[in-house]
C-alpha cells in the first residue's frame, strides 16, 4: 500500500511555494457548525439570511466525513487530500481496498488537524495576521523571492494566497501547541548521545583518504539479454561521450546506468580502505575529474569517475554531538507527540460518518 505522506511533528514551518501537501486551508467557520446536524430545510429557516443559507446548503450537500468535538471534516476535504495519491495508485493497478485504506489515512490526517485546532481554540493560541505576514516575508526571502513573486508561485500551483496563508496559520498554531505542550517534555541526556556516538562511530578508521566517486553499470548476463562484450561497448560509448563533453557524467548515468539511475551515478564519499578491489585498481592512476575505461565484471561492465579526494579525519564526539542531539530529540519528539495526541484523542468525541464509519461496508 502507498502510505499517505505524513508531516513530521517537528518539521513544522517553512511550507515552500511548491505546496506539495494537497490539503487546503480550512474553509468552514465554527459559527455554521450547529447547522450541520439539521435538515437542509431547517438550516434555511434558522439562517435568516440568503447568503448564509446557501453556504449551509453547500456544506450539507457536500457531506460530513467525521465529527471531532464540535468541529467537522468534510468529504470534499478527504477527497482533495487523497486524490493525487489515489490517482497514482489506480495507474499502478493497486486494488480498490488499498485505495480505501489510503483514504482512511487521509481522514486520519484531517482528524489530527482538527484535534490540534481544538486545542488552539481552547488555549487561545491562534496565530495573528502579523505573524502570518512575517512568515510569508520570511519564506519569500529564504527562497530569494519578493512577496509578489511568492504569491505568483503559490497561485501557479493552484492555491489562492488566502488558502496559502490559511496553511501557514495552521502550521504556526501547530508549532505553538507542540512547543508549549510537547517539546517541553523532551530531554536528551549526554549519556544517550555518547551511546549513539559509539553505536555509529566506534568502528571508524583513524586516518587515511576518502574518494568521492560516480559509477555507471551496464548489466550483462541472461537477465539483461546482452553479453559482456556488448555491455562493455555501451559502457565505452558512455565514457567517450563524457570525456568529449557531450554529456556530464551524472546525466549520462541517469540515462544508461542500470544501478539506481535516480541517484545519477553518485556513490558519495568512500574511505579508500572500503572501496572494492576492482574499483581500487582502476583508481590507482586516475586524477580528479578522470573517467575510467570500461571495467568488466561478472555482473556487467562499469565506468567510474573520480570526483574528489580528501584526507579522512575521524569524527569526534564533539563533532557529532549537535547532529546526534537533534536526531535523538526528533525521535523523542515524535514519540512524545504521538502519546500526547493519543491523550487528546481519548478526551475528544470523534465519530467517523457514512462510508468512513468504523463498521461501514463499502463496495
Amino acid at each position: 500500500m502507498t502510505p499517505m505522506p505524513r508531516r513530521s511533528p517537528v518539521s513544522l514551518l517553512g511550507p515552500q511555494p511548491s505546496a506539495q501537501e494537497p490539503g487546503r486551508a480550512r474553509r468552514h467557520p465554527t459559527r455554521i457548525l450547529t447547522l450541520l446536524t439539521t435538515l437542509l430545510s431547517a438550516a434555511l429557516i434558522l439562517a435568516g439570511a440568503q447568503g448564509r443559507s446557501v453556504f449551509a446548503a453547500e456544506i450539507l450537500v457536500d457531506g460530513i466525513a467525521a465529527q471531532v468535538g464540535n468541529l467537522y471534516v468534510l468529504i470534499s476535504e478527504v477527497e482533495e487530500l487523497a486524490r493525487p495519491v489515489a490517482e497514482r495508485m489506480r495507474e499502478a493497478g493497486v486494488p480498490a481496498a488499498e485505495i480505501r485504506k489510503m483514504r482512511d489515512e487521509a481522514l486520519g490526517r484531517l482528524i489530527e488537524e482538527r484535534l490540534i485546532e481544538s486545542v488552539v481554540t481552547r488555549l487561545e493560541m491562534d496565530a495573528s495576521e502579523e505573524e502570518i505576514d512575517n512568515t510569508v516575508r520570511g519564506i519569500a526571502s529564504d527562497n530569494g523571492l519578493t512577496v509578489e513573486q511568492l504569491r505568483a508561485s503559490v497561485e501557479s500551483h493552484g492555491l489562492t494566497i488566502e488558502e496559502y496563508r490559511g496553511k501557514l496559520k495552521g502550521e504556526l498554531e501547530r508549532s505553538r501547541v507542540l512547543n508549549t505542550l510537547v517539546r517541553s517534555r523532551v530531554r536528551v541526556e549526554i549519556e544517550e548521545i555518547e551511546l549513539a556516538y559509539l553505536e555509529r562511530y566506534a568502528d571508524q578508521r583513524e586516518g587515511g583518504e576518502e574518494a568521492n566517486l560516480r559509477h555507471i553499470m551496464i548489466a550483462a548476463g541472461e537477465e539483461s539479454g546482452r553479453d559482456q562484450r556488448t555491455a562493455c561497448m555501451i559502457a565505452q560509448d558512455a565514457a567517450d561521450q563524457v570525456r568529449a563533453g557531450d554529456l556530464e557524467f551524472r546525466e549520462m548515468a541517469r540515462r544508461v546506468t542500470e544501478m539506481n539511475p535516480e541517484q545519477e551515478g553518485e556513490l558519495g564519499w568512500l574511505h579508500t580502505d572500503e572501496i572494492a578491489p576492482w574499483m581500487a585498481g582502476a583508481l590507482v592512476n586516475m586524477k580528479i575529474g578522470d573517467v575510467s575505461d570500461p571495467i568488466p565484471m561478472s555482473f556487467g561492465c562499469n565506468v567510474l569517475q573520480l570526483v574528489a579526494l580528501r584526507s579522512f579525519a575521524p569524527i569526534t564526539l564533539a563533532d557529532a554531538e549537535p547532529a546526534l542531539r537533534d536526531e535523538l530529540s526528533r525521535h523523542k519528539m515524535e514519540k512524545e507527540y504521538l502519546s500526547w495526541l493519543d491523550t487528546v484523542r481519548k478526551q475528544t468525541y470523534i465519530s467517523r460518518k457514512g462510508i468512513y464509519a468504523e463498521n461501514s461496508t463499502r463496495p
